[in-house]
Order: C-alpha cells, then sequence, then structure tokens
C-alpha cells in the first residue's frame, strides 16, 4: 500500500501552475519588449549567442524539481507488511441517495453535498470501527466494502455524484437488502445501517426491508436530507431546471413520513438534517451506544521510505539545470543540441 508520510506538504503542489503562469507572463512580457527594438529576426542575426530554447528546457528542469521536491518531503512509503489487528468497534454501512433531487439546493450548498459532509465528518468521529458505503438511486450498488480504512472511504465519499447510477428512482429498499449482504459474518458484532436520502420518488419495499434487518438485530437510522418546502432540481453542468412533461418545473420535497416510518421499522432513529452539525452529532451518539466488540482488521504495519528516489531525481535535474547556460558555448558552436 502507497501512502505519504506527510501528505499536508502536497498542497504546495498549487503552486505549481502559479509558477507556469508567471513564467509565460515573463515571456510575453519580454517578447513584447524585444518587439519595440525592432525585428526579431533581424536582432536575431546580431545576437547569435542567445539561444531561444535552454531558457526554456531550464525552466522546466527546474520546475520538475521543485516538484521532486515536494515528492520527497510529503513522505512517500510502500507498506511491506500486511498484518491482523484485533480492534473493539462495530459496523456501519452507509446506503446514500444520489437520485437528482439530492442536487436541489434547499440546503446548503446541496442536499447531496451536504450528505458528503456529513459522511466524511461522521467518519472522522469513528475510532475503531468498521465502514461501508452503498450508493443508490433507481437501482444500489456497493461503493466502498466494509472497512477500517478511513482514508480510502473519505476519498470515496468526495468522488460520489448522480452519474454513478444511470437509472434515476429512490429504491430504498433495495439499498437497505444490500447493505445486509455486505456486513462481515460475525454475528457478536453490533451493526447499523445509515439511510441518507430526501425520500423522493420512494419506489416501495423499504419498511419491509428495514423491519427484517432490525429482526435479524441490525438497526436501520434515516438522515432526511431537504425541507418539506421543497426547492427545483438544478440540471447539470445548465442553469435550467428539470421540468415534467407539460414543461412545469419539478419542485421535490423531503418525504419526512417515508424517513420515520423506515427509521420505526428498522428500530433506529429518524433526524432531518439541516445547516449545523444536529444531525451528524445525534447519529454519532447512536453508534457510541452500541457495543463494541472485538473485530478483525488486515492492515498494513511496516513502512519502507521511497523518498530516495524522489530526492535523487531533484539532484538530478538541478545539476543538468545548472550545467545548461542560457547562451550558447563558444566550444560548442556547431553542436545543436537547443536550436
Amino acid at each position: 500500500m502507497f501512502r505519504f508520510a506527510n501528505p499536508q506538504y502536497l498542497y504546495l503542489l498549487l503552486l505549481v501552475p502559479g509558477f507556469i503562469a508567471l513564467y509565460f507572463y515573463g515571456r510575453y512580457k519580454r517578447k513584447k519588449e524585444l518587439s519595440l527594438l525592432g525585428d526579431f529576426n533581424v536582432m536575431r542575426q546580431l545576437m547569435p549567442a542567445v539561444s531561444l530554447y535552454r531558457p526554456r528546457l531550464k525552466f522546466w528542469l527546474l520546475l520538475t524539481a521543485i516538484i521532486m521536491v515536494i515528492f520527497t518531503i510529503a513522505g512517500p512509503q510502500f507498506g511491506t507488511k500486511l498484518e491482523t489487528v484485533k480492534r473493539k468497534g462495530v459496523e456501519v454501512m452507509i446506503a446514500l441517495d444520489v437520485s437528482n433531487s439530492m442536487l436541489s439546493q434547499d440546503i446548503s450548498p446541496n442536499r447531496l453535498e451536504k450528505s458528503k459532509q456529513i459522511l466524511s465528518r461522521l467518519t472522522d468521529k469513528l475510532k475503531d470501527d468498521k465502514i461501508g458505503l452503498i450508493v443508490f438511486a433507481g437501482d444500489a450498488f456497493t461503493q466502498l466494502p466494509i472497512t477500517s480504512d478511513y482514508v480510502s472511504a473519505k476519498m470515496f465519499f468526495s468522488s460520489i455524484n448522480p452519474n454513478m447510477v444511470p437509472n434515476q428512482g429512490t429504491a430504498i429498499g433495495s439499498a437497505i437488502n444490500l447493505a445486509m449482504r455486505s456486513f462481515t459474518p460475525n454475528e457478536t458484532t453490533d451493526k447499523t445501517i445509515i439511510v441518507i436520502t430526501d425520500g423522493e420518488n420512494h419506489e416501495g419495499g423499504a419498511v419491509e426491508a428495514a423491519a427484517a434487518a432490525a429482526e435479524k438485530g441490525v438497526t436501520v437510522n434515516v438522515i432526511g436530507i431537504g425541507s418539506p418546502e421543497g426547492a427545483p432540481i438544478p440540471e447539470p453542468n445548465s442553469s435550467n431546471f428539470f421540468k415534467d412533461n407539460e414543461g412545469n418545473v419539478v419542485i421535490t420535497k423531503l418525504n419526512e413520513e417515508m424517513g420515520q416510518q423506515i427509521a420505526a421499522a428498522g428500530k433506529g432513529m429518524y433526524v432531518r438534517a439541516d445547516n449545523t452539525n444536529n444531525a451528524l452529532n445525534a447519529v454519532a451518539k447512536q453508534i457510541e451506544k452500541m457495543n463494541a466488540v472485538d473485530m478483525e482488521s488486515k492492515v498494513y504495519s511496516d513502512y519502507d521510505e521511497q523518498y530516495q528516489v524522489f530526492a535523487w531525481l531533484a539532484f538530478v535535474l538541478l545539476v543538468l539545470e545548472f550545467c545548461i547556460l542560457e547562451k550558447k558555448n563558444k566550444l560548442f558552436r556547431n553542436i545543436h543540441l537547443f536550436k
């Protein structure tokens, strides 16, 4: 497994586009100033020692070396030893609605983005628990098998979008059934399903699926996303809104009654998310009350440092950049590596 020991230093890569922009702006300014002195081709003949391509090569070598230095200080590592460790925790399967109605903006920034924020912060509150993710609309799909790798989980959360499920709808029942099949066989571990949805265009079978889960000892909690008043659904990459067959703008409303029924059947809790952390805190407290037992997890325990490769590359690039002169060398005037 590959990782960076100090990933915060990778934010320095955000400076790279700025360096490139400054470089091209400098070239533009220089070219503009030279054009004021006369014809470029005539001036080039008057300055035979000046190379057009050497400064460009030196810049790209230096920029690449800077990138290698950033990777070096970020501490690249490879996991070399996989061990089985025991931790006390519970298993949490998330079933997230990704239908188009989740793009509605009646909650900031929109229903789907708010859901992703809740998932990310909930993951931060977990300790030795396992978490998995199912996305659903008209169908349900496993996006992340149950795991204790929170870093990978948060990466999956950030990539969620409505295009993951082509069929529209709200198949909550299918999502709950799939979540039940996604838990580990350990019968002593407390398990819970957290459904995050607006309940719009519900397809049936959800209450029955939640009740079946409760009979097997798995609670079903529901986080309602949206407002009962509703809001229009923005079309992706457009300023327009979805319309029905009659040309009227579709207003999507949170179906709280359905969410409450599912939670009641699943012997869990229902909470509506708003622009505060109340829903997140309520669900986190529910998980804390669950019975944590010993669970086995596969983790990498030993990591080999791999910064040497990037450090040597940076060194070689810097040496090359230093050795290449901006002007042509008289001794090698007839060698045209850089025209």
